[in-house]
């Protein structure tokens, strides 16, 4: 699982790590947020309105959800339990009170905190993406230095200072892992 703050990279390195990977299955997130441009239902999120996902919350369907921000986010359970049965590995991508809901319900769940190498440059990168206004940016700044301080509860850390470098971390983690079962 890759979790960290808004703006870090995980989508980037997540994608990266899934087309080297084709035993990875990539799990989906729900939200209510409305797509960003360029994002595809069911490809980057499942965009539910509210009362689709509260329904769904309400009946047990994520293994973790939350209010982020403003909305409902969360990582439905079914498909995450049927790849799992099935002995796949799963890659989730979280924010940081997602992976320790996560690490609660899938103690062996392996969590990766994927860091800025900085909050200036975690700064220029929410600035850059253009989907934030300055209020919103300060918010993600603050949010993301309470987060790094709980780094240290993840099994590895992964500074995203180079993105081919970074892959290549949570990569050789991944395969650590799997040689260790």
């Amino acid at each position: 699982m890759l979790a960290g703050p808004s703006g870090v990279g995980k989508g980037t390195i997540g994608r990266a790590l899934l087309a080297r990977e084709p035993r990875l299955w990539f799990s989906v997130s729900a939200t209510t947020r409305a797509p960003r441009p360029g994002e595809v239902d069911g490809t980057d999120y499942l965009f539910m309105t509210r009362d689709e996902f509260e329904r769904l919350r309400r009946a047990g369907g994520f293994v973790e959800s939350f209010e982020v921000y403003g909305q409902s986010k969360g990582t439905p359970r079914a498909p995450l339990d049927e790849h799992l049965a099935r002995g796949s590995d799963v890659l989730l991508e979280v924010d940081v009170q997602g992976a320790m809901a996560v690490r609660e319900q899938i103690p062996e769940a392996l969590l990766v905190f994927v860091a800025p190498p900085s909050l200036d440059v975690l700064r220029q990168r929410l600035v850059d993406r253009g989907t934030d206004d300055a209020e919103q940016v300060a918010r993600r700044l603050a949010e993301a230095e309470r987060e790094i301080g709980l780094s240290a509860a993840f099994d590895a850390v992964v500074v995203n200072d180079d993105l081919d470098r970074a892959v290549d971390e949570v990569a050789a983690i991944l395969e650590a892992r799997r040689a260790g079962r």
